[in-house]
This record gives C-alpha cells, structure tokens and sequence, in this order.
C-alpha cells in the first residue's frame, strides 16, 4: 500500500498543491461554509462550496449571495458552478474572477436529480458533446492570465446505452481544465449499487490532466485502494463524511501511509455535535443554524445505542442550550459502532429513470437547451 502511494502522481489543481490529494464534494444543503470549517479542522485537502447556479449568481440572487461564503482562514476557496448556457456559465466565471469571489472554480456535469436533468443540465449535458465543450471551454476562456483553475466533476454516463465520460474527458483536457473528476455510477444508477471504478482507471490512462475518482469511499482505506487500483490522481469524498467529518483525518493518516484511524466515543462525536451547530449558529443565527442541523442528527449517531425518544428530541433542536441538555443525556462512553465500518452513508436511492427534455438524446451535436433551462436557485 504504501509503495503504490509513494509513486503516485502529487495532485496540483492550477497553482494549488492539495495534500493529501483529497476533495470534499458539492453537496446541496451540506457543504456550507459551516460543514467546510468542520471538515477541515479535522483534515486538509479541497472543500467545495454548494452548487451555485450560474445564472443566479449573475443576477446577484440573495440566497445565492450568502453560499458564496467563507471563512477568513479558508484557503483555496472552492465553489461549483452549474449551468446550460455557454454565455452565462462564461459570464458567472467572469464574476468570480473579476470579485475575487474564489480561488478555484469546478463545473458541475454529474448531478443526476430530475430537476437539473430535466433541463438538460448536470449529468444530461455531457451526451450533448458540442454544447459541453462550448460550457468548458468559455469557462476556461473567461479565467484566461488569472490563477483561477477550472475543474470539471462529471459521470460516466445518463446510462449504459449513452455513456460519455470518455469524450467529455478528452473535450475539457483539450479545453484546458485543471483536473476532472469523475463518479463511478451513471446517471440511471442514482446513488444505489456499487460504483464501478473501472472508467476512473481508463480515463487516468487516457488523460495528461490528473483525474480524480468519485463513489464507495466509505472508509479512508477505500480512497487508498482507489487510488491503487485506478491510478487516479486523489479522491472526491461525499456521502462517506456525513456524520463523520473526522474521516478527513482518517485519510491524512491512510495517504500518509499511517495505520490509526479515528474511532470516536459517543462522547466524542457529542463534542463535534455541538461544534457544527455552533458553526451553523455564528453563520445565520441559532434560528436557522439549529434547523439545519436537525438534518446531521442521524448521521452523527448511525450505529450508536440512542433510545428514539432522545433520537427524536435532538432531531427537534432548537437552541444550543436545548442541545447541550440533550447531548448530556447521552451514554459519554459508548464504543464506536464497528459495525458501520464500510457502511453506505446518506443516499443510497437506486436505479430511476433519468428525466430528461424532449427530444434531448436525437442528437449528440445540438448545442440548443431547453427554454428556462438554467436554474434560478442555488444550492442544489
């Protein structure tokens, strides 16, 4: 293991080394400059923002306003970006450049959710070739003598019969994209079954570009074995870290080449409960902050012997002093729960049909969109 990691390429995005090679994926209402902070006080690596849609961050939409946040400290400050349309996706990266808005830009041609792919978007688009090389390539264009690194983050396909990866790899390479990311699942696959790495190994092959594998790592050994057995460049972490933001700490000590792995006392992870609701609550205000925290609540304690009543309290969380009473209840010294290790985490919907405009897979070389086909709204 530790010889495979010593010959392994170092993984630079533009001007940016990140050691270890690790990305903390877009995820709607997750990745929030709160849960970033969180994340990286346990371990380095790329944190990305929510996805921003293109077209409400150039009409300076208020909500969209407020995700393109972060901390003081937060350095390189990383956000995604979706969009349909060349000349908008061109002109939100124009934005970002000329506002010091971030340091790194990645463009969002994975989401598989019927909102995005109804309009042709996310993980629709790539099978319209033409159309997803004029995208990246007017991103690129548009951060033309800056510093600021345009990234793609795809999948390998919408499903079996229409599998895209490979051109639309080859298309952002050859557009001067930074790096590509690329999910193990089609589109029809949703989150359910097993991801298949065997496309992130063709195309770390097949591009100059470090590539970078998506899907199953569970565990930090998981990312490790990608790597091994893909060649890839790092890894993009998502669903694994839910409820565990220490697995960033895992996977410092997993590329390191070090065997400890953090296994947290129920008391522990209390300790990190209450400091992702206290990031949440310095960010909106405990009114907002305590809400969305609701939604961790499970993942924190999957595994751990908590009666539902008291499950259900937490998950009703109003305040940090109703917290604080609530976290005291719970059993300090309970083990971690070994039997999580390697379990799926978060969404684990399977297979569905992908919704897709009319018309949208009759030809590959339309570079037309569907009316009010990009998105208002950010954050998913």
């Amino acid at each position: 293991m530790t010889s495979a990691l010593t010959t392994a390429r170092p993984l630079t995005v533009g001007p940016h080394t990140v050691d270890p090679p690790v990305v903390l994926a877009p995820m709607a209402g997750i990745t929030n400059v709160a849960f970033r902070r969180l994340c990286r006080e346990h371990g380095a690596g790329l944190f990305v923002s929510e996805m921003i849609t293109t077209r409400a961050l150039v009409e300076r939409n208020q909500k969209t306003m407020q995700l393109v946040t972060f901390a003081p400290d937060e350095q390189p400050r990383s956000i995604q970006l979706y969009g349909v349309d060349p000349e908008i996706v061109g002109r939100a990266v124009e934005m970002v450049v000329q506002e010091d808005l971030a340091d790194h830009i990645d463009l969002n041609f994975g989401c598989p959710v019927p909102k995005v792919t109804r309009r042709g978007g996310g993980s629709a688009l790539p099978f319209r070739r033409r159309l997803f090389a004029a995208i990246v390539q007017r991103a690129v264009r548009a951060t033309a003598g800056t510093s600021v690194p345009i990234t793609v983050k795809m999948r390998i396909g919408i499903d079996d019969d229409h599998v895209t990866f490979r051109d639309a790899g080859r298309a952002a390479e050859d557009a001067g994209v930074a790096a590509v990311a690329l999910h193990g699942r089609t589109a029809v696959q949703f989150y359910g079954g097993r991801a298949n790495w065997e496309p992130i190994a063709e195309l770390a092959a097949a591009l100059e570009i470090p590539v970078l594998g998506n899907g199953d790592i569970w565990e930090a050994d998981d990312a490790v074995r990608m790597v091994r057995e893909t060649g890839c460049a790092g890894v993009v972490v998502g669903r694994g870290c839910l409820g565990r933001p220490w697995l960033f700490a895992d996977l410092a000590a997993a590329f390191a080449g070090r065997p400890e792995r953090v296994r947290p006392s129920l008391g522990e992870v209390a300790v990190t409960m209450r400091r992702h609701a206290e990031l949440l609550a310095s960010w909106k205000g405990e009114a907002w902050g305590l809400p969305d925290f609701r939604k961790h609540v499970a993942w924190y304690l999957k595994g751990y012997p908590v009666g539902s009543a008291l499950r259900r309290e937490l998950g009703m969380v109003s305040t940090l002093a109703e917290l604080d009473d609530l976290l005291a209840r719970l059993d300090a010294d309970a083990p971690y729960p070994v039997t999580e290790i390697g379990e799926p985490r978060g969404r684990t919907t399977g297979a569905r049909r992908v919704v897709l405009p009319e018309g949208w897979l009759d030809d590959p070389d339309a570079l037309t969109t569907p009316e009010d086909a990009e998105l208002d709204v950010s954050g998913g």
